[in-house]
């Protein structure tokens, strides 16, 4: 499993007005993952060879409301709802079961949330709560996820027990094919605006962009194109978009003369930038536009609804999406969030030079090629064996259940090379046995926006084992990762282990796998603990388990 550092996708969600968010990200054709008795996850097509994808475990059938009615831990209480738009034609649909056992989120695959919580934490200070976003910090985290032979998602569900009472986590695992940097991918056009106000003259701000830049130059192919908008109080075109070609010395120079000024009128840097991204729009070409700033405007409208509306303009009209970069002690989360999201883009975060060549030497080149448009994922839960459930995070990228097939609503753009990761706590009823979820993702092809789905299932069989004596380290850091960001948030998930005992599983994994990411985790958990005091120790804490080790390290 390794850090994922670029970020991830969003969708327009039904209480927020208009969300974009984008870097890298598409998808295309159609495999699945169903389940086999004893629960394990089985590949099988579901589409392209003419078979029908797996059906909800209650088949379609109306189911009554769950034991305490509500949504918070068992679905939504919207039971009119359907989700059941009429199937384009050559499209195959499973039918949906009873809305209250559905759970609907946009593919996202962020990670600034988590970035920005390790540099809190290096500086003893815990995270604002409000910043913490645990879907984030498990997608700060990349399993080892089998991936599809075609340009659609590969499915995989697992699970096991946590904490007593019937508790369990259920993952739900997506993955894409990754990129092949020697093969053929469309040219990318990229504009960055850049933040040069006086806030960036910080250590770890302007400084660590510029040399962001110069190693992503020394990346991007002959045929790519590059533009650069700076900003402080006032916007300047500093690049025209240029073909990288024999132009890379000119872009270097542009970049080593950039120098810090007044105030940061964010507004004025991303009306510049999508004026030069159209300017150079590229057809045929992956159009984007990658903002570097610690946003922390003060100049011009800092609210970011009144940025919005031209970025969706340009998503929509150009496609052009939005790629938010944050730097410095200090960040505007929120607001470079509500600007990916409303772009069709990710965020992530970097303070170390590490952090920055990960995501602009390994992963941004990589990731120019999209594999899905409009991603949204839909979970649904048997009602004869799920008593309650809840996803953890993903509450600023909610989709109304019955928008699941709506294609005019926005989802996440997903790129090639990525994974994404949901996590639910399950409680099963006592003695079931049986189906436990099917998951269901639909994109975009980004070539032909035509529709396309994929699905997998779980099983009662697949959720016996410990989480923490199961032998499975990728499912064990998912579930470290999740705990952390809820504790931080002031959360209590069933079975959640104090953060003492959280450390010491990552502490486990680490010294298995030798991965230095899991050692950041650990080392993150700690100081968390630190800061925190001495804290009483949940009263259904996990139990130790030490786990097999798996060949190879997934997680470097």
């Amino acid at each position: 499993m390794e850090r994922n550092e670029t970020g991830g996708s969003r969708t327009r969600r039904a209480r927020v007005p208009a969300v974009i968010a984008g870097l890298l990200a598409a998808g295309i054709v159609l495999t699945g993952c169903g389940a086999s008795g004893d629960g394990r996850t089985v590949d099988r097509s579901a589409k392209e060879d003419g078979r029908t994808a797996p059906a909800p475990p209650d088949g379609g059938r109306t189911a009554p409301a769950p034991p305490d009615g509500g949504r918070a831990g068992t679905g939504a209480p919207d039971a009119g709802r359907t989700g059941t738009a009429a199937p384009r034609e050559g499209e195959q649909r499973s039918p949906s079961p009873a809305p209250d056992y559905l759970s609907t989120f946009a593919l996202d695959v962020d990670t600034a949330s988590y970035g920005y919580a390790r540099r809190a934490l290096a500086e003893g200070r815990l995270p604002d709560p409000a910043t913490v976003r645990p879907e984030e910090f498990v997608n700060s985290f990349r399993p080892n996820y089998e991936r599809p032979a075609d340009d659609g998602f590969s499915v995989t569900l697992d699970g096991a027990r946590a904490g007593r009472d019937g508790w369990s986590l259920v993952r739900v695992g997506l993955a894409t094919r990754g990129a092949d940097r020697s093969g053929e991918r469309p040219p990318a056009a990229l504009t960055f605006v850049v933040d040069v106000s006086g806030s960036m003259d910080e250590p770890g701000r302007l400084d660590l962009v510029k040399e962001s830049l110069g190693l992503l130059v020394g990346q991007l192919r002959d045929d790519d194109s590059i533009a650069l908008v700076t900003f402080s109080s006032e916007a300047e075109t500093r690049l025209p978009m240029t073909r990288v070609g024999e132009a890379r010395g000119r872009i270097r120079e542009v970049v080593d003369s950039l120098a810090t000024g007044a105030s940061t009128n964010v507004e004025a840097g991303v009306r510049t930038g999508y004026d030069v991204a159209v300017a150079g729009h590229r057809e045929g070409a992956t159009n984007r536009v990658v903002l570097l700033s610690d946003a922390l405007a003060n100049t011009g409208s800092t609210e970011a609804e009144t940025i919005l509306a031209r970025i969706d303009e340009e998503r929509r009209e150009y496609g052009i999406t939005l790629f938010g970069v944050g730097v410095g002690s200090e960040f505007g989360d929120a607001f470079m969030e509500k600007l990916a999201d409303e772009g069709d883009g990710q965020t992530t975060y970097v303070s170390t030079p590490a952090q920055a060549r990960k995501v602009f030497v390994d992963q941004l080149p990589a990731h120019v090629e999209l594999r899905a448009r409009d991603a949204k994922a839909q979970v649904a839960f048997d009602r004869r064996t799920v008593e309650k459930f809840r996803l953890i995070g993903y509450e600023n990228r909610e989709v109304a259940d019955e928008d699941f097939r709506n294609d005019r609503v926005d989802g996440g753009e997903i790129g090639a090379g990525h994974t994404v990761t949901a996590l639910y706590a399950v409680r099963t009823r006592p003695g079931a046995a049986g189906p436990v979820a099917t998951a269901t993702v639909r994109w975009l092809d980004p070539a032909t926006r035509a529709p396309r789905e994929r699905s997998g299932t779980v099983a009662t069989g697949a959720l016996t084992a410990d989480i923490w004596g199961s032998g499975h380290d990728s499912l064990q850091l998912t579930a470290i990762a999740a705990y952390f960001a809820d504790t931080l948030r002031g959360g209590a998930l069933p079975g959640t282990p104090g953060l003492g005992t959280l450390a010491g599983h990552a502490d486990a994994i680490a010294g298995r796998s030798g991965s230095a990411v899991v050692r950041e985790l650990a080392d993150a958990v700690r100081r968390a603990e630190r800061l925190r005091g001495p804290a009483e120790e949940p009263s259904e804490p996990g139990r130790t388990g030490e786990g097999e080790l798996r060949s190879g390290d997934p997680y470097s």
